[in-house]
């Protein structure tokens, strides 16, 4: 490893968006470090088939990022391993409905820790690395986070605080990092508990302006725009084929 080589961290890369994200800024010469939770086999095959393009080129964590200092145990990790940040990208999000009663709102914490408050830590925790690269921070957050999804009232609010997290450290960590997002549309179906029926997938769909359902690429595509390009920071760039405008 040497310092010409560029490192990005994504969070939660093991799946759906962040595996695509990670796959994209592969092929465009970063070495990755792959963070994920539960999803270990599905960070070990990402990182079998990254290997096979170029050897010894993608790091995995594993860190539950609820846990006590799990930021602050990330960033450890790129030190030793690096020395070096280039690009942080926060992807790692938890999605739950909302009961709309106190008793029932169980997972309140854990919604905010997740889509807030680690973001917020990692980027803290990598500052140092990152001004020393004039490296970048890209966080994923949603249309949702700017136009309310009936059921998803708390994490409509995570969201929303995400988008204002990528404009307040723009602005605290200006000029030597850019901090921006991408708020995706309909990319990956929502799973499990969450999932939609046929039906309610035509519906959003029909509702879409570019009347299609996105793909996963387009956000990583957003990500190395976002990346590139020197002169924009506390943007966030909706990838939704025009939904948050319907």
């Amino acid at each position: 490893m040497t310092n010409s080589t560029k490192i990005a961290l994504i969070t939660g890369a093991a799946r759906r968006i962040g595996n695509v994200i990670a796959t994209r800024l592969h092929k465009e010469g970063f070495h990755i470090i792959l963070h994920y939770h539960h999803s270990e086999t599905e960070a070990l095959n990402l990182q079998k088939k990254l290997h096979a393009n170029r050897p010894d080129s993608v790091g995995l964590i594993r860190q539950d990022l609820l846990a006590d200092k799990a930021a602050q145990t990330i960033i450890d990790y790129v030190v030793q391993q690096h020395g070096q940040l280039d690009v942080l990208v926060n992807n790692a999000s938890i999605f739950y409905k909302s009961p709309l009663e106190i008793e029932k709102e169980p997972h309140a914490n854990d919604l905010f820790i997740c889509n807030v408050l680690a973001p917020y830590q990692l980027s803290l925790c990598a500052r140092p690395l990152l001004r020393q690269s004039k490296g970048v921070i890209i966080n994923i957050t949603d249309i949702h986070g700017s136009k309310a999804l009936k059921n998803y009232s708390l994490y409509c609010q995570s969201k929303a605080a995400l988008i204002m997290q990528t404009k307040s450290l723009a602005k605290e960590f200006a000029p030597d990092i850019r901090v921006n997002a991408v708020a995706p549309g309909a990319i990956d179906w929502p799973e499990g508990e969450n999932a939609l029926s046929a039906q309610q997938k035509q519906n959003i769909v029909h509702k879409t302006p570019l009347q299609q359902h996105g793909d996963a690429e387009y956000i990583a595509q957003a990500v190395i725009s976002l990346i590139e390009n020197p002169f924009i920071t506390g943007q966030n760039l909706a990838v939704d084929g025009g939904r948050s405008i319907a």
